[in-house]
């Protein structure tokens, strides 16, 4: 047996359970009558394996299922998701599985899709950022590319580059000021663009 030391209300239909001081998981109200959960009461061995075994598993399976209904998802973007519900670990583990086993969370197909949709308007530098900031590996990142390219989606950076300072009413020709010249400078390397890039369509060089 073990104690349940504390009921904290999540919201009208949910709480979390802590046993022996620690969070163990959240249950819905009819759950509380299913396995007579009160504070201070005990819960056995049996009904605990019930409830990490079988009740949160399918749970977590399901939210895993209803994200990905909506867009892609990298698998430590899942995994962070499901945290955030406070589901155990090994559930977490299961319902990656779970999802995985059908192809429905594949790093290497979220990372063409999002090179396809943003080659044309990004530098290949803030894609590849995007993408490790999404969990996915730079192997994976590097592999997708070369798909992408082979399919035809190229990076012509010099052209995004020019398209930007038109929008911001630069043009580099004019070098008067080189203060301002040194300013958009430093904005396309933010960016992510390549000195290389910059300097095809700025020409020379800069004071930053």
């Amino acid at each position: 047996m073990m104690q349940i030391t504390e009921i904290r209300p999540l919201d009208k239909k949910r709480s979390k359970i802590y046993i022996d001081e620690e969070l163990a998981f959240i249950l819905y109200k009819g759950e509380f009558r299913k396995f007579n959960i009160c504070e201070g009461g005990e819960i056995t061995a049996e009904d605990y394996d019930e409830i990490t075994r079988v009740i949160l598993p399918k749970r977590a399976k399901l939210r895993a299922m209803n994200l990905l209904k909506s867009r892609l998802y990298s698998e430590k973007q899942l995994r962070d998701k499901l945290k955030d519900g406070d589901y155990p670990p090994q559930v977490i583990d299961e319902a990656i599985e779970y999802v995985s086993s059908y192809n429905y969370i594949n790093d290497r197909r979220l990372a063409e899709e999002y090179i396809r949709i943003h080659i044309q308007d990004k530098s290949r530098m803030r894609i590849k950022q995007d993408l490790i900031g999404k969990g996915i590996s730079s192997e994976t990142i590097r592999a997708a590319f070369e798909t992408c390219e082979e399919e035809g989606f190229g990076c012509d950076e010099a052209e995004q580059i020019k398209r930007l300072l038109q929008k911001r009413n630069f043009d580099p020709s004019e070098r008067s000021d080189l203060r301002e010249w040194n300013k958009q400078y430093a904005f396309l390397m933010r960016k992510g663009y390549s000195r290389d890039a910059i300097s095809r369509v700025m020409g020379g060089s800069c004071d930053i």
